[in-house]
């Protein structure tokens, strides 16, 4: 469970686990760009439901509500930035860059659900924000 929370590894960085673990998602949306809009629209849905799972049972374990090596939630933000814009690096470069700036400062209301929302689904809403937030913005850009 604490290998999938910490994105296969990638949280166990010692400076920047929130970047390293939005590089481990990359590859994974690499793979799950190579399907249908649909299958990538279930498969990220699953990943942010299940997610709530791991990164509740790995706050437990670890006795921390969200630990700084807990990534998964970085991994599926970077998903949801990258839902609905065409497959380049590009855009790939500018939604990771979008991404982990609205997960850094975290503008209102991410910075709220942050601070308010408790157990897994608090550690994963706020990258859910994040996400949300760059992709609109990469929408407009891309």
């Amino acid at each position: 469970m604490l290998f999938l929370a910490f994105g296969f590894g990638s949280g166990l960085a010692k400076k920047a686990p929130g970047t390293f673990g939005t590089v481990a998602g990359i590859p994974i949306y690499w793979l799950m760009a190579q399907t249908d809009l649909l299958a990538y629209s279930l498969l990220t849905l699953l990943a942010l439901l299940v997610g709530v799972w791991i990164c509740d049972v790995a706050a437990k374990k670890l006795g921390e509500h969200d630990f700084g090596g807990i990534v998964w939630d970085e991994i599926v933000g970077l998903l949801i930035t990258l839902w609905v814009v065409p497959v380049t690096w590009q855009n790939i470069g500018l939604g990771f860059v979008l991404f982990r700036f609205f997960d850094i400062v975290k503008p209102w209301p991410i910075r709220w659900v942050d601070r308010k929302v408790q157990g897994g689904l608090g550690i994963m809403l706020d990258d859910v924000l994040a996400g949300i937030f760059a992709a609109l913005l990469l929408a407009m850009i891309a």
